[in-house]
């Protein structure tokens, strides 16, 4: 089985349609970026500076978008036609790894957008469901089950989210210093 160093967002292209990538993607090949791509939306993922992994999504019906997520895991910037949005987290995100089956941790942030002030803090909750293999095409992964629920201030979940994290995920605390 093959692992990448840093989490991946692999949940959103595992839906019905199937997800491709060029060869599979290892921790060496990823270090260099790699893209995922199914009907309708062609993501390219490149590390970057400070632990960061840039996503650029192209979409069919949709305007471009760049996502900066932290250790591949927690967006922290958006960007598109439609507006850009920064995640500002109140603590610091190294904590967070490594990664273990079982883990939680809470983090409260704020959401910033261009000429709208916010209307509050935000808290997003992360647990470590467990250990999973996820296929890509011929691509087999070691993987943790994420759940990340978003909650506005008073409390209300936004939306559910449930990425899936390379278990080697560990190395990425290497990458983030």
């Amino acid at each position: 089985m093959k692992a990448a160093p840093i989490c991946m967002i692999l949940a959103a292209m595992s839906c019905a349609s199937t997800a491709y990538a060029a060869g599979c993607v290892d921790a060496k090949s990823a270090r260099k970026g790699f893209v995922l791509a199914r009907p309708g939306i062609h993501s390219e993922f490149r590390p970057v500076a400070g632990g960061m992994m840039s996503v650029a999504n192209t979409y069919e019906s949709q305007s471009p978008q760049t996502q900066y997520l932290f250790a591949g895991l927690i967006e922290v910037f958006r960007d598109s036609d439609t507006g850009r949005q920064a995640m500002i987290p109140f603590s610091d995100l190294r904590k967070l790894f490594p990664l273990k089956a079982g883990a939680k941790a809470t983090i409260e942030f704020v959401e910033l957008s261009p000429n709208k002030p916010p209307k509050g803090t935000k808290t997003l909750s992360l647990v470590v469901k467990g250990k999973e293999t996820f296929s890509l095409g011929d691509c087999k992964y070691n993987v943790l089950a994420v759940k990340e629920t978003f909650k506005n201030g008073a409390g209300e979940t936004g939306f559910i989210h449930r990425p899936l994290c390379a278990r080697s995920a560990s190395r990425a605390r290497a990458a983030l210093r």
